[in-house]
């Protein structure tokens, strides 16, 4: 399977960013995405909202269906999934997109920032996966995929930020042990994470503003991965934690310079594996 042409996604987020870039990747195949996420209205300081999301799925070739909600809240996700069974007759794959970061050392980081990570990125990963766990065995090639990293107890990633960290990891986690425990069903779970940071409003706002974003891929290089994995075979690619690059390598992409968020960025030397040491 090459392509995504009617296959349905229910992605959490997607107003902008990766999540956005996976969906119209998705789209220009032909895609059914749902996005369930909570930007209803514009933000101050950040770009689109679901609505405009959903019209440039659909600009670019797809069908979407915009449910205005929150991943912490159990009658939001069920609302989503039910939405998509209706508009759409099923769901084929799963994108656990939504996620927030703060990378403030343990004394800094709030409590509420805290509490906040752990429901978004490992509650959310996990309650969105279950809830479309009987939709996607009724799929011919059902997908679960988080956007998180590989586990690695490295002191420069886990001391750098625990908290964060944790939360990074509990995806990852649930997302690994639900591909375990949903074999027998056929249904594939991996991650996906980069080697190098992604041009995206958290590098730009929180991380390291223009010197990060300087040496910064695309968005799009992490929707030509991913579309990589999900048009995969299901029983063929389950239980990993893959790279977007060695995705792109394996796929047969050999040069990166196309996706440099800073166009003419020479070479790969300029993008340490800093994710992954």
């Amino acid at each position: 399977m090459s392509t995504l042409e009617g296959r349905t996604i229910l992605m959490s987020g997607g107003s902008r960013g990766i999540g956005l870039a996976i969906a119209l990747r998705a789209a220009r195949d032909g895609a059914n995405v749902t996005l369930l996420a909570k930007t209803d209205t514009p933000h101050p300081k950040l770009e689109g909202t679901i609505h405009t999301a959903a019209e440039q799925i659909r600009a670019a070739g797809g069908q979407a269906l915009a449910v205005v909600g929150d991943v912490r809240d159990d009658a939001d996700i069920a609302r989503a999934v039910a939405a998509t069974l209706d508009a759409f007759g099923g769901i084929d794959i799963v994108v656990n997109n939504a996620s927030v970061i703060d990378v403030s050392g343990s004394l800094d980081l709030s409590e509420k920032k805290y509490d906040l990570m752990q429901d978004v990125n490992v509650r959310g990963t996990f309650m969105l996966s279950r809830a479309a766990i009987p939709a996607l065995r009724a799929s011919s090639n059902p997908h679960i995929l988080s956007l998180s990293p590989p586990l690695n107890p490295s002191p420069r990633w886990l001391g750098a930020h625990t908290g964060y960290t944790m939360a990074k990891f509990g995806m990852t986690m649930a997302t690994l042990g639900m591909a375990s425990e949903f074999a027998r069903d056929g249904i594939a779970a991996n991650t996906l994470w980069p080697s190098t940071t992604i041009a995206t409003a958290a590098v730009q706002n929180i991380l390291g503003g223009d010197r990060l974003m300087a040496v910064s891929r695309t968005p799009e290089i992490y929707a030509d991965a991913a579309h990589a994995v999900l048009t995969a075979q299901a029983a063929d690619l389950s239980g990993r934690c893959l790279i977007v690059e060695d995705v792109l390598r394996e796929a047969g992409v050999t040069d990166f310079s196309g996706y440099a968020a800073v166009p003419g960025t020479p070479d790969e030397a300029m993008y340490p594996d800093i994710f992954l040491d």
